[in-house]
């Protein structure tokens, strides 16, 4: 009987999981890590949206099988919500989908429109499931820079010049996650043109869409472009905007075609999330919006912490002007180390979890990722940690370079 399963085959080692079992060995021996590795909002759930979730489930006929696509009362929620935020009209049956966030949206898209050997674009780094969600479609991927800037655009024409078959789509994601660049709509309409001279499809992550510090720039979407309907899709999501991570709700909105697609596959794979939980994100949307004000406050409060103690440690971190992450050069002492390494330092040493740049992809190296997960006294406690770090780093440097020495000469032997 095979163990070796196609698809499995083309996922590689998961690059978090030696770290992640260092933290829990950590933990389990009673170090206090100080977790700023995986994007997981620590902020609770608003209590109207609680509160409504509760009052749902009190009916028993929500009890029910829901619908793949979501009940209408969401979907039209998500539309005035787009309507308001980016001018962007919707039809809630045919450009609007509710997802089990947007990471199963993207998966299932990828399913749907996706032929073996079909070649899509994405940036490095990049979030795992933005290429790997079409790896396991048994599609190809080429890489771009992740800049939004001409250095992309020049990227992407070559790309699909070069590239044979033709490239069947393109990911964007802005604020990016892990690099938390964010994009303008004059990138977004340069890219918009070009994909639609070549017929590419455009599939949009706005996940961070909400959680920016530039009061006056809040990021666009790519469905503001004109025509950009015709072949964009975007996904948004719940989990940062209203602290809902473990919810699980999504959305799609764009290209009925693709709508059609996703909806389609959705069907024979789910009947939606539960039907109160819905009706709760239905309240959220439609409900009063100081809770994400106050979120982006927090987020932003925890950023110049971090950003301005680290600096003072002697870790320079550039500031991000969007999302929950900080991207950070690993400091030039540790790079020779590469970002695993320092990732291992940093937890054992300063007892603080970062994720490796080479999580998100080879270009990835020489990075970690920050995440704004904890308060802001424990951040505080982070940069003391890595402060008395750096300031001993002499003796674990040479322990570690001792250890690769010798597993050099081991493989050599």
């Amino acid at each position: 009987m095979t163990t070796e399963f196609h698809r499995i085959k083309r996922l590689p080692p998961y690059v978090f999981a030696e770290v992640n079992a260092m933290k829990a060995k950590a933990r389990a021996a009673g170090a206090d890590i100080i977790d700023l590795g995986m994007g997981n909002p620590d902020l609770p759930t608003p209590q109207h949206i609680v509160d409504k979730l509760c009052e749902a489930a009190q009916d028993p006929k929500a009890h029910r099988y829901s619908a793949s696509q979501g009940i209408k009362g969401l979907r039209k929620a998500f539309a005035a919500y787009y309507e308001r935020r980016f001018g962007v009209t919707l039809d809630v049956n045919k450009e609007v989908c509710v997802t089990l966030g947007s990471k199963e949206g993207l998966a299932n898209l990828a399913s749907a429109i996706t032929s073996p050997g079909d070649i899509i674009l994405s940036p490095n780094p990049a979030y795992p499931i933005h290429p790997f969600g079409f790896i396991i479609a048994d599609g190809s991927v080429r890489y771009l820079p992740y800049e939004p800037n001409a250095e992309f655009m020049a990227a992407l024409e070559r790309a699909v010049s070069m590239t044979s078959p033709k490239p069947v789509a393109l990911i964007l994601n802005y604020p990016s996650n892990p690099t938390a660049q964010v994009a303008t709509l004059d990138f977004y309409g340069q890219v918009v043109d070009f994909c639609k001279h070549h017929q590419i499809w455009i599939l949009s992550d706005l996940a961070y869409s909400e959680i920016y510090f530039d009061d006056a720039n809040p990021p666009p979407s790519v469905l503001q472009i004109p025509g950009a309907k015709d072949i964009c899709i975007e996904f948004t999501s719940m989990s940062k905007t209203y602290s809902m991570p473990g919810w699980r709700v999504g959305f799609a909105a764009g290209n009925p075609v693709l709508m059609n697609a996703l909806v389609r596959i959705k069907s024979y794979l789910d009947y939606g999330a539960f039907t109160p939980i819905q009706v709760a994100a239905a309240a959220a949307l439609n409900g009063p919006q100081d809770c994400v004000a106050e979120a982006r406050q927090i987020y932003r409060e925890r950023r110049d912490v971090l950003v301005e103690g680290m600096a003072q440690a002697g870790w320079h971190i550039p500031v991000p002007q969007a999302s929950m992450f900080a991207w950070a050069p690993v400091p030039e002492p540790f790079r020779h180390l590469g970002c695993m390494e320092f990732s291992k330092l940093l937890l054992t040493e300063a007892e603080v979890a970062v994720s490796p740049g080479t999580g998100f992809g080879e270009a990835g190296e020489g990075f970690v990722r920050i995440a704004l997960v904890e308060n802001k006294h424990r951040i505080r406690q982070a940069v003391r940690n890595v402060r008395t770090f750096f300031a001993n780093a002499g003796a674990a440097l040479s322990n570690v370079e001792s250890l690769s020495d010798a597993k050099m000469r081991a493989r050599g032997s």
